[in-house]
């Protein structure tokens, strides 16, 4: 059974679960990233090989309603039931399923209740906790305790679109910071670029787009919806940003940075601007304020573009994805101080611009310095 990796994030990660120099990997990125497809067959492989007597999988089973975790002793045997579900579908085309129940049967595959493992200590085992994101972090520390001897310990989840809604800090976030510094520890951090599951795009554009449109609106921002609704009735707008408090509290003067910002769906720009603006102008001088217009995608430069106070600043960032929890922008050294700004006031305005837009903050990085070969002269005689 082999499972190639597609992506250089997920090269990483296979390695990573091969190599013998960490007990711990975690992995954490978007849905549709292969954080639980390659953990589970390397898992199943893993105990075939007779590398680990069992491979143990933990997932907590929530309501998607309520959003509550429910328990064996609640679910019953419907808890089994989901969890073997949850496998088949995984291991659907890579493996016969009556090989998998041979394993679970054996007792080589082991679905484990997250609420019940205190008191439990996994030797010469492979165990995954999946979805972390739904856990509670005092059940996350709590699994890593039961590391025992000879055994590796996989930890999977979403800390950005699964995150649950109302929580700070998530189980997932909390072991990736606990895991970044320490030993025999690795984590990676797969992202957009690393989504291959045919749809998972376009679902987590669409999360994105749901998430903005279920925002509370202060009243500037309902005010500019509704003017928007009478000059461009026919534009679909998702959703309005408002950041003029944040301008003042990170002393933005730049003329380049507008009051609020209006996302519109893909294809709907024209429709919100005019065939030469005149539309969105009619919005501004309504409201009174600066606006800028954007379309709803996973370039998220866009966005920069609009609103950064260095109006030229879009065209150094060599790339920008999610990593862990946060949206880190990637820009060249040279232009990296205009971009963070004095005293770091660019990057804090755009992390409070991006959290009221859609509940994920912003980094920057470095972009790496490529070195390029030297190239030998030869000398004539």
């Amino acid at each position: 059974m082999l499972v190639k990796p597609l992506s250089k994030g997920q090269e990483e990660f296979v390695d990573a679960l091969k190599s013998k120099e960490y007990d711990i990997v975690g992995v954490f990125g978007p849905t549709g990233s292969g954080k639980s497809l390659l953990s589970i067959a390397y898992g199943v492989k893993a105990v075939m090989e007779g590398e680990y007597k069992r491979f143990i999988i933990s997932r907590p089973v929530v309501d998607v309603v309520t959003g509550r975790e429910i328990s064996t002793i609640e679910a019953g045997h419907l808890y089994y039931e989901l969890a073997s579900n949850y496998l088949r579908d995984l291991m659907e085309g890579l493996i016969e399923w009556s090989e998998v129940e041979k394993l679970i049967k054996g007792g080589k595959i082991v679905f484990a209740d997250t609420h019940y493992l205190r008191g439990r200590t996994f030797d010469n085992s492979i165990v995954l906790i999946d979805d972390a994101q739904a856990l509670p972090p005092e059940s996350s520390l709590e699994i890593l305790m039961r590391i025992g001897r000879d055994s590796k310990t996989i930890v999977a989840g979403d800390p950005i679109f699964q995150r649950p809604q109302g929580v700070e800090v998530d189980g997932a976030s909390l072991i990736r910071e606990i895991l970044l510094g320490e030993e025999k520890a690795k984590v990676v951090d797969l992202g957009i670029k690393d989504v291959v599951r045919p749809g998972a795009r376009r679902g987590i554009k669409l999360i994105l787009e749901a998430r903005m449109r279920k925002r509370r609106l202060n009243d500037i921002e309902s005010r500019v919806i509704d003017l928007l609704k009478v000059h461009a009735p026919d534009a679909d707008v998702i959703t309005v940003v408002e950041f003029s408090d944040d301008r003042k509290r990170w002393e933005i003067t730049s003329e380049h940075t507008p009051d609020a910002l209006v996302v519109v769906k893909e294809g709907s720009m024209g429709r919100a601007v005019g065939r030469g603006g005149e539309r969105i102008q009619k919005v501004e001088e309504d409201a009174e304020m600066r606006l800028r217009v954007v379309e709803l995608s996973l370039d998220f430069t866009n966005i920069i573009r609009a609103i950064h106070p260095v109006s030229w600043i879009y065209k150094h960032v060599v790339d920008a994805d999610f990593k862990g929890p946060n949206l880190v922008f990637i820009v060249k050294g040279s232009e990296f101080g205009p971009f963070v700004g004095q005293k770091g006031f660019h990057i804090k305005f755009l992390d409070s611009v991006f959290r009221k837009l859609m509940g994920v903050g912003v980094r920057a990085e470095e972009a790496p310095v490529e070195v390029k070969p030297t190239r030998k002269v030869r000398r004539r005689r």
